[in-house]
């Protein structure tokens, strides 16, 4: 069976792009064999796995290079069952074409803000673009951090289906687990009852994906 890739890219910062992908990622290690590559220059999935070091339940991160993220990723996919790429914070970046060049299937992670919103116009034009050279690309977008008692929180779904890309069912609400994790260097499963909200969470869109 081939390896599922994943990436998970935002053009725009602070959507929760990393907190999702290491999460994810430890998810899907339960399930198969996986490995995490960090794209973005800012090394914060690498930096989120140090932390936990011989303790951590993540699997695998390795920081990949610009000029070879196809062959990273195939190189990975011929050894796992999983590879999740978590991507540059911009657009304009021959790493993030790369990458969506080379993989199945494109997350993106979206806040439940007038900004992610627009944001998210740009991010469906380039899924548009990779499947010029990638007809197969498949792509959602995550609500991620969302707040039950935030009216825009309540009304996310319904903004998002004027988008061309669909939105999973599934996302992840604001929670103090996710911060407690990435000062850990572990994801929410390593948590324990602290992060077992959190891990239903991801347990339901990882469902979710596998089944798109």
């Amino acid at each position: 069976m081939a390896a599922l890739r994943i990436a998970v890219a935002n053009q725009k910062g602070g959507t929760g792009k990393t907190t999702l992908t290491v999460n994810l990622a430890a998810g899907f290690h339960r399930r198969g064999k996986t490995v995490l590559l960090d794209a973005d220059p800012q090394g914060s999935a690498g930096d989120w796995a140090r932390v936990g070091a011989a303790d951590s339940d993540l699997p695998p991160v390795h920081s990949i290079a610009a000029d070879a993220v196809r062959a990273h990723i195939a190189r990975a996919a011929q050894t796992s069952h999983f590879v999740l790429v978590d991507c540059p914070p911009h657009l304009q970046s021959e790493m993030l074409r790369g990458v969506m060049g080379a993989v199945d299937l494109v997350l993106i992670p979206v806040q439940p803000s007038p900004l992610d919103l627009w944001a998210s116009v740009d991010m469906t034009a380039a899924v548009q673009d990779a499947r010029t050279g990638n007809p197969r690309l498949r792509a959602f977008m995550v609500l991620n951090q969302l707040d039950s008692r935030n009216a825009l929180s309540r009304s996310m779904n319904e903004a998002l289906a004027e988008f061309e890309v669909p939105a999973l069912v599934n996302g992840l609400a604001r929670r103090a687990a996710f911060r407690s994790a990435a000062l850990e260097g572990a994801s929410v499963y390593g948590l324990g009852h602290r992060g077992a909200a959190a891990v239903r969470e991801v347990e339901a869109l990882i469902e979710e994906v596998l089944k798109a």
